[in-house]
Protein backbone atom coordinates (compact mmCIF):
# COMPACT_ATOMS: atom_id res chain seq x y z
CA UNK A 1 0.00 0.00 0.00
CA UNK A 2 1.31 3.69 -1.03
CA UNK A 3 0.69 6.35 1.10
CA UNK A 4 -0.31 9.82 -0.39
CA UNK A 5 2.61 11.84 -0.58
CA UNK A 6 1.72 15.92 0.79
CA UNK A 7 5.31 17.83 -0.13
CA UNK A 8 6.39 19.67 2.85
CA UNK A 9 4.24 22.97 3.45
CA UNK A 10 6.69 25.77 3.17
CA UNK A 11 6.98 27.57 6.79
CA UNK A 12 8.36 31.20 7.27
CA UNK A 13 12.06 30.42 8.14
CA UNK A 14 13.79 33.82 9.40
CA UNK A 15 17.63 31.90 8.74
CA UNK A 16 18.68 32.70 5.67
CA UNK A 17 17.28 36.06 5.97
CA UNK A 18 19.34 36.60 8.99
CA UNK A 19 22.51 35.01 6.87
CA UNK A 20 22.49 37.31 4.39
CA UNK A 21 21.75 40.09 6.65
CA UNK A 22 25.05 39.49 8.60
CA UNK A 23 26.68 38.70 5.37
CA UNK A 24 25.63 41.99 3.75
CA UNK A 25 26.94 43.92 6.95
CA UNK A 26 30.19 42.50 7.13
CA UNK A 27 30.85 42.63 2.85
CA UNK A 28 30.48 46.41 3.81
CA UNK A 29 34.09 46.64 5.66
CA UNK A 30 35.55 44.65 3.24
CA UNK A 31 37.25 45.64 -0.56
CA UNK A 32 36.18 42.86 -2.75
CA UNK A 33 34.52 43.52 -6.39
CA UNK A 34 31.23 43.64 -6.22
CA UNK A 35 31.21 40.10 -8.71
CA UNK A 36 33.15 38.46 -5.80
CA UNK A 37 30.93 39.44 -3.62
CA UNK A 38 27.76 38.02 -5.63
CA UNK A 39 29.28 35.02 -6.06
CA UNK A 40 29.90 34.79 -2.37
CA UNK A 41 25.95 35.58 -1.43
CA UNK A 42 25.12 32.37 -3.73
CA UNK A 43 24.82 28.37 -2.86
CA UNK A 44 26.74 26.52 -5.69
CA UNK A 45 23.96 23.77 -5.68
CA UNK A 46 21.59 22.35 -4.30
CA UNK A 47 19.38 19.01 -4.52
CA UNK A 48 16.52 18.56 -3.29
CA UNK A 49 15.12 14.40 -3.45
CA UNK A 50 11.81 12.50 -2.44
CA UNK A 51 11.88 9.21 -1.89
CA UNK A 52 10.08 6.37 -0.93
CA UNK A 53 10.23 4.67 2.88
CA UNK A 54 8.71 1.63 4.35
CA UNK A 55 7.19 1.82 7.13
CA UNK A 56 6.90 -1.58 9.77
CA UNK A 57 3.21 -1.65 8.66
CA UNK A 58 4.35 -2.36 5.25
CA UNK A 59 3.27 1.13 3.84
CA UNK A 60 5.12 3.18 1.32
CA UNK A 61 5.58 6.99 2.20
CA UNK A 62 7.34 9.66 0.56
CA UNK A 63 9.80 11.88 2.60
CA UNK A 64 11.59 14.95 1.05
CA UNK A 65 14.92 15.91 1.59
CA UNK A 66 17.92 18.19 0.96
CA UNK A 67 21.54 19.15 0.57
CA UNK A 68 22.99 22.41 -0.16
CA UNK A 69 26.73 22.79 -1.26
CA UNK A 70 27.48 26.60 -0.50
CA UNK A 71 31.05 27.02 -1.31
CA UNK A 72 33.99 24.65 -2.21
CA UNK A 73 37.03 27.36 -2.87
CA UNK A 74 38.68 26.21 0.30
CA UNK A 75 38.12 22.38 -0.13
CA UNK A 76 35.65 19.57 -0.28
CA UNK A 77 32.09 20.53 1.48
CA UNK A 78 31.54 20.18 5.09
CA UNK A 79 28.27 20.08 6.83
CA UNK A 80 25.79 17.89 9.11
CA UNK A 81 22.37 16.50 8.17
CA UNK A 82 19.04 16.79 10.29
CA UNK A 83 16.22 15.46 10.39
CA UNK A 84 13.40 17.69 11.59
CA UNK A 85 10.00 18.43 10.41
CA UNK A 86 11.62 22.19 10.43
CA UNK A 87 13.73 21.22 7.91
CA UNK A 88 13.38 23.59 4.82
CA UNK A 89 15.44 24.95 1.88
CA UNK A 90 16.20 27.93 3.18
CA UNK A 91 16.73 26.68 6.28
CA UNK A 92 19.29 24.47 4.93
CA UNK A 93 20.76 27.28 2.48
CA UNK A 94 21.55 29.37 5.83
CA UNK A 95 23.48 26.32 7.66
CA UNK A 96 25.36 25.86 4.65
CA UNK A 97 26.44 29.45 4.30
CA UNK A 98 26.97 29.79 8.09
CA UNK A 99 29.34 26.58 7.54
CA UNK A 100 31.54 27.89 5.00
CA UNK A 101 32.44 30.95 7.26
CA UNK A 102 33.04 28.89 10.28
CA UNK A 103 35.30 26.51 8.31
CA UNK A 104 36.78 29.78 6.73
CA UNK A 105 37.04 31.33 10.61
CA UNK A 106 38.89 28.51 12.06
CA UNK A 107 40.98 28.02 8.94
CA UNK A 108 40.42 24.22 8.32
CA UNK A 109 40.17 23.25 4.73
CA UNK A 110 36.69 23.10 3.89
CA UNK A 111 33.55 24.73 2.28
CA UNK A 112 30.16 25.00 3.39
CA UNK A 113 27.50 22.61 3.10
CA UNK A 114 24.30 21.56 4.68
CA UNK A 115 21.86 18.80 4.06
CA UNK A 116 18.14 17.42 6.03
CA UNK A 117 15.16 15.27 5.98
CA UNK A 118 11.63 16.76 6.76
CA UNK A 119 10.87 13.97 9.37
CA UNK A 120 10.18 13.95 12.94
CA UNK A 121 13.19 10.61 14.03
CA UNK A 122 11.12 9.85 17.49
CA UNK A 123 8.33 8.70 15.09
CA UNK A 124 9.74 6.23 13.08
CA UNK A 125 11.16 2.67 15.07
CA UNK A 126 14.71 1.95 14.90
CA UNK A 127 14.46 0.06 11.82
CA UNK A 128 12.29 2.81 9.61
CA UNK A 129 15.09 5.59 11.10
CA UNK A 130 17.60 2.56 9.20
CA UNK A 131 16.02 2.63 6.52
CA UNK A 132 15.02 6.52 5.50
CA UNK A 133 18.75 6.99 6.25
CA UNK A 134 19.89 4.25 3.51
CA UNK A 135 17.69 5.48 0.95
CA UNK A 136 17.99 9.15 1.80
CA UNK A 137 21.80 8.69 1.86
CA UNK A 138 22.16 6.79 -1.59
CA UNK A 139 19.93 9.48 -2.81
CA UNK A 140 22.84 11.71 -2.22
CA UNK A 141 25.54 9.61 -3.76
CA UNK A 142 25.67 11.96 -6.72
CA UNK A 143 27.44 14.77 -4.61
CA UNK A 144 29.00 13.38 -1.67
CA UNK A 145 32.59 11.57 -1.55
CA UNK A 146 35.50 11.36 1.00
CA UNK A 147 36.91 14.48 -1.74
CA UNK A 148 34.06 16.22 -2.73
CA UNK A 149 31.22 16.22 0.17
CA UNK A 150 31.36 14.59 3.84
CA UNK A 151 27.83 15.13 5.68
CA UNK A 152 27.91 14.23 9.58
CA UNK A 153 25.68 14.45 12.62
CA UNK A 154 23.25 17.65 13.38
CA UNK A 155 19.80 18.17 14.83
CA UNK A 156 18.03 15.06 15.41
CA UNK A 157 20.92 12.43 13.94
CA UNK A 158 23.63 10.69 16.03
CA UNK A 159 26.67 8.45 15.37
CA UNK A 160 24.27 5.37 14.53
CA UNK A 161 22.87 7.04 11.75
CA UNK A 162 26.03 8.00 10.46
CA UNK A 163 27.53 4.72 10.71
CA UNK A 164 23.77 3.76 8.29
CA UNK A 165 24.66 6.35 6.06
CA UNK A 166 28.83 5.31 6.07
CA UNK A 167 27.60 2.20 5.19
CA UNK A 168 25.38 2.34 2.79
CA UNK A 169 28.31 4.43 0.50
CA UNK A 170 30.36 1.92 1.14
CA UNK A 171 28.00 -1.06 -0.28
CA UNK A 172 27.67 0.83 -3.06
CA UNK A 173 31.34 1.42 -4.15
CA UNK A 174 32.47 -1.67 -2.78
CA UNK A 175 34.97 -1.03 -0.01
CA UNK A 176 34.39 0.83 3.28
CA UNK A 177 35.28 4.62 3.36
CA UNK A 178 35.22 5.76 6.44
CA UNK A 179 35.81 9.16 5.54
CA UNK A 180 33.10 9.79 4.01
CA UNK A 181 31.38 11.28 7.15
CA UNK A 182 32.32 12.49 10.61
CA UNK A 183 30.79 11.74 13.68
CA UNK A 184 30.47 8.12 13.25
CA UNK A 185 31.32 5.46 16.42
CA UNK A 186 35.10 5.14 17.26
CA UNK A 187 34.87 1.90 16.73
CA UNK A 188 34.37 2.15 12.73
CA UNK A 189 36.83 5.13 12.59
CA UNK A 190 35.03 7.63 14.36
CA UNK A 191 37.21 10.02 16.74
CA UNK A 192 37.92 9.94 20.13
CA UNK A 193 36.42 13.33 21.54
CA UNK A 194 33.99 13.95 18.61
CA UNK A 195 30.96 13.37 20.81
CA UNK A 196 31.94 16.10 23.39
CA UNK A 197 33.97 18.91 20.69
CA UNK A 198 30.92 21.12 20.03
CA UNK A 199 30.24 21.54 23.98
CA UNK A 200 33.52 21.49 24.61
CA UNK A 201 34.34 24.25 22.32
CA UNK A 202 31.52 26.62 23.44
CA UNK A 203 33.05 26.53 26.94
CA UNK A 204 36.00 27.20 25.59
CA UNK A 205 35.35 30.42 24.10
CA UNK A 206 33.20 31.23 27.25
CA UNK A 207 36.36 31.09 29.04
CA UNK A 208 38.40 33.24 26.95
CA UNK A 209 35.31 35.58 26.69
CA UNK A 210 35.23 35.68 30.75
CA UNK A 211 38.83 36.17 30.58
CA UNK A 212 38.56 39.15 28.25
CA UNK A 213 36.36 40.59 30.66
CA UNK A 214 38.21 40.24 33.71
CA UNK A 215 36.13 37.15 35.14
CA UNK A 216 38.31 34.52 36.25
CA UNK A 217 36.61 32.64 38.91
CA UNK A 218 34.35 29.82 37.74
CA UNK A 219 32.15 29.38 41.18
CA UNK A 220 31.37 33.51 40.50
CA UNK A 221 30.13 32.84 37.28
CA UNK A 222 26.43 31.26 36.95
CA UNK A 223 25.37 29.87 33.23
CA UNK A 224 22.32 28.85 31.65
CA UNK A 225 22.01 26.79 28.64
CA UNK A 226 18.84 26.61 26.30
CA UNK A 227 18.69 23.30 24.54
CA UNK A 228 20.25 19.93 26.11
CA UNK A 229 20.88 17.90 23.26
CA UNK A 230 24.56 17.18 21.86
CA UNK A 231 25.75 20.42 22.26
CA UNK A 232 23.80 22.04 25.56
CA UNK A 233 24.16 19.02 27.46
CA UNK A 234 27.68 18.74 27.05
CA UNK A 235 28.42 22.33 27.26
CA UNK A 236 26.61 22.16 30.68
CA UNK A 237 28.51 19.48 32.29
CA UNK A 238 32.05 20.57 31.14
CA UNK A 239 31.05 23.55 32.35
CA UNK A 240 30.09 21.90 35.59
CA UNK A 241 32.94 20.24 36.15
CA UNK A 242 35.24 23.17 35.89
CA UNK A 243 33.51 24.56 38.62
CA UNK A 244 30.86 27.32 36.87
CA UNK A 245 27.22 27.72 38.69
CA UNK A 246 24.86 26.15 36.31
CA UNK A 247 22.01 27.85 36.95
CA UNK A 248 19.15 27.20 33.87
CA UNK A 249 18.84 24.43 31.45
CA UNK A 250 15.68 23.46 29.08
CA UNK A 251 14.63 21.46 26.64
CA UNK A 252 11.96 21.18 24.51
CA UNK A 253 9.90 20.14 26.66
CA UNK A 254 10.23 23.34 29.21
CA UNK A 255 13.35 24.14 31.26
CA UNK A 256 14.48 24.03 34.84
CA UNK A 257 15.61 26.92 37.29
CA UNK A 258 18.02 26.84 40.39
CA UNK A 259 19.50 30.12 41.44
CA UNK A 260 22.21 27.72 43.78
CA UNK A 261 23.20 25.82 40.69
CA UNK A 262 22.05 22.68 39.39
CA UNK A 263 23.31 19.44 39.52
CA UNK A 264 23.41 18.64 35.90
CA UNK A 265 24.79 14.80 35.90
CA UNK A 266 21.55 14.27 38.15
CA UNK A 267 19.56 16.71 35.40
CA UNK A 268 21.37 14.32 32.32
CA UNK A 269 19.81 10.95 34.06
CA UNK A 270 16.59 12.34 34.77
CA UNK A 271 16.37 13.78 31.25
CA UNK A 272 17.42 10.19 30.31
CA UNK A 273 14.86 8.29 32.75
CA UNK A 274 11.53 10.96 31.49
CA UNK A 275 12.26 11.81 27.87
CA UNK A 276 12.04 15.44 29.22
CA UNK A 277 13.79 18.20 31.71
CA UNK A 278 10.33 19.49 33.01
CA UNK A 279 9.67 18.24 36.52
CA UNK A 280 13.03 18.15 37.49
CA UNK A 281 12.69 17.95 41.02
CA UNK A 282 16.36 20.00 42.01
CA UNK A 283 14.83 23.34 40.48
CA UNK A 284 11.88 24.96 39.84
CA UNK A 285 9.93 24.66 36.39
CA UNK A 286 10.66 27.69 33.60
CA UNK A 287 9.93 27.96 29.92
CA UNK A 288 12.36 27.77 27.24
CA UNK A 289 11.39 32.19 26.86
CA UNK A 290 11.85 32.39 30.62
CA UNK A 291 15.44 31.18 30.15
CA UNK A 292 16.51 33.56 27.81
CA UNK A 293 15.88 36.14 30.42
CA UNK A 294 16.44 34.68 33.33
CA UNK A 295 19.08 35.86 36.22
CA UNK A 296 22.38 34.78 34.65
CA UNK A 297 25.72 36.05 33.83
CA UNK A 298 26.49 33.54 30.73
CA UNK A 299 23.22 32.62 28.19
CA UNK A 300 24.45 30.05 25.80
CA UNK A 301 21.50 29.21 23.32
CA UNK A 302 22.44 25.81 22.44
CA UNK A 303 18.92 24.66 20.75
CA UNK A 304 17.62 26.47 17.25
CA UNK A 305 17.55 29.47 15.23
CA UNK A 306 15.48 33.03 16.08
CA UNK A 307 15.66 32.55 19.58
CA UNK A 308 16.72 35.73 20.67
CA UNK A 309 15.19 38.33 19.17
CA UNK A 310 14.29 42.37 19.05
CA UNK A 311 11.23 41.49 21.44
CA UNK A 312 13.16 39.85 24.34
CA UNK A 313 16.90 41.04 23.79
CA UNK A 314 16.06 44.21 26.00
CA UNK A 315 15.12 42.03 28.75
CA UNK A 316 18.03 39.50 28.59
CA UNK A 317 20.04 39.38 32.20
CA UNK A 318 23.43 37.78 30.92
CA UNK A 319 26.37 40.07 30.11
CA UNK A 320 27.90 37.55 28.00
CA UNK A 321 26.37 35.18 25.03
CA UNK A 322 27.66 32.28 23.97
CA UNK A 323 26.01 31.02 20.77
CA UNK A 324 26.19 26.74 20.78
CA UNK A 325 23.06 26.79 17.97
CA UNK A 326 23.37 28.00 14.77
CA UNK A 327 21.97 31.17 14.11
CA UNK A 328 20.24 31.86 16.86
CA UNK A 329 20.17 35.54 17.07
CA UNK A 330 18.46 37.95 14.62
CA UNK A 331 20.09 41.43 12.79
CA UNK A 332 17.98 43.35 14.79
CA UNK A 333 18.89 41.73 18.49
CA UNK A 334 22.27 41.63 17.53
CA UNK A 335 22.13 45.62 17.20
CA UNK A 336 19.89 45.47 20.91
CA UNK A 337 22.42 43.64 22.51
CA UNK A 338 25.92 45.80 21.22
CA UNK A 339 24.26 49.17 22.59
CA UNK A 340 23.25 47.36 25.65
CA UNK A 341 27.38 46.43 26.11
CA UNK A 342 26.49 42.70 25.92
CA UNK A 343 29.36 40.51 24.24
CA UNK A 344 28.39 37.92 21.85
CA UNK A 345 30.81 34.90 20.87
CA UNK A 346 28.88 34.10 17.82
CA UNK A 347 28.08 31.02 16.43
CA UNK A 348 30.66 30.59 13.84
CA UNK A 349 33.61 30.85 16.06
CA UNK A 350 31.51 29.16 19.43
CA UNK A 351 29.94 26.45 17.98
CA UNK A 352 32.96 25.90 15.67
CA UNK A 353 34.52 22.91 17.52
CA UNK A 354 32.29 19.89 16.01
CA UNK A 355 33.79 20.80 12.60
CA UNK A 356 37.19 20.92 14.25
CA UNK A 357 36.99 17.33 15.19
CA UNK A 358 35.67 16.49 12.70
CA UNK A 359 37.80 17.70 10.26
CA UNK A 360 40.50 15.35 12.82
CA UNK A 361 38.57 12.45 12.03
CA UNK A 362 38.38 13.12 8.63
CA UNK A 363 42.39 13.05 8.49
CA UNK A 364 42.14 10.33 10.83
CA UNK A 365 40.56 8.16 8.48
CA UNK A 366 42.09 9.31 5.37
CA UNK A 367 45.35 8.04 7.30
CA UNK A 368 44.33 5.07 9.05
CA UNK A 369 46.24 6.95 12.12
CA UNK A 370 44.42 7.70 14.71
CA UNK A 371 44.87 10.03 18.06
CA UNK A 372 44.11 10.17 21.59
CA UNK A 373 41.75 12.01 23.25
CA UNK A 374 44.10 14.26 24.68
CA UNK A 375 45.66 15.12 21.44
CA UNK A 376 42.00 15.88 19.86
CA UNK A 377 40.93 17.68 22.56
CA UNK A 378 44.83 19.90 22.86
CA UNK A 379 44.28 20.51 19.00
CA UNK A 380 40.49 21.46 19.31
CA UNK A 381 41.43 24.19 22.13
CA UNK A 382 44.68 25.55 20.11
CA UNK A 383 42.92 26.24 16.89
CA UNK A 384 39.80 27.71 18.70
CA UNK A 385 41.86 29.97 20.51
CA UNK A 386 43.69 31.23 18.33
CA UNK A 387 40.66 31.81 16.29
CA UNK A 388 39.33 33.64 19.22
CA UNK A 389 41.66 35.89 19.32
CA UNK A 390 42.02 36.74 15.86
CA UNK A 391 38.12 37.68 15.85
CA UNK A 392 38.68 40.20 18.40
CA UNK A 393 41.91 41.80 16.87
CA UNK A 394 39.39 41.77 13.84
CA UNK A 395 36.96 43.64 16.02
CA UNK A 396 39.28 45.77 17.53
CA UNK A 397 40.95 47.07 13.86
CA UNK A 398 36.78 47.58 12.48
CA UNK A 399 35.80 48.76 15.82
CA UNK A 400 32.60 46.37 15.56
CA UNK A 401 31.15 43.29 17.55
CA UNK A 402 32.71 39.94 17.51
CA UNK A 403 29.85 38.66 14.75
CA UNK A 404 30.92 41.03 12.44
CA UNK A 405 34.58 40.49 12.94
CA UNK A 406 34.24 36.69 12.68
CA UNK A 407 32.26 37.47 8.89
CA UNK A 408 34.72 39.74 8.11
CA UNK A 409 37.52 37.38 8.66
CA UNK A 410 35.98 34.46 7.03
CA UNK A 411 34.35 35.98 4.50
CA UNK A 412 38.05 37.63 3.27
CA UNK A 413 39.93 34.39 3.89
CA UNK A 414 37.24 33.15 1.20
CA UNK A 415 37.56 35.98 -1.15
CA UNK A 416 41.20 35.71 -1.39
CA UNK A 417 40.97 32.40 -2.37
CA UNK A 418 38.60 33.37 -5.11
CA UNK A 419 41.02 35.74 -6.30
CA UNK A 420 44.25 33.53 -6.53
CA UNK A 421 42.45 30.68 -7.91
CA UNK A 422 40.36 32.50 -10.39
CA UNK A 423 36.56 31.64 -12.48
CA UNK A 424 36.42 28.28 -14.32
CA UNK A 425 36.61 28.61 -17.47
Amino acid sequence: MVVAFNPPVAHVNHAYHTALAQYDRAVHYLSISDGVADFLRYPRRELTVNFPVKRDTGKIEMFTGYRVHHNTVLGPSKGGIRYSLGVSLDEIRALAMWMTWKCALVNIPYGGAKGGVVVDPKALSPRELENLTRRYAAELIPLISPHADIPAPDLGTNPQIMAWFMDTYSMNVGYAVPAIVTGKPVNIGGSEGRNEATGRGVITCMVEALRMQGQTNPADIRVAVQGFGNVGSNAALIAHKLGFKVVAVSDVTGGTYNPNGLDVPAVRAYLAETGGIRGFRGGDDITNDDLITCDCDVLIPAAMEDQIHEDNAPRIQASLIVEGANGPTSPEADDILSERGIMLVPDILANAGGVIVSYFEWVQDLQSFFWDEDEVNRQLERILIKSFEATVTTAEEHNVDLRTAAQILAIKRVADAVAIRGFYP
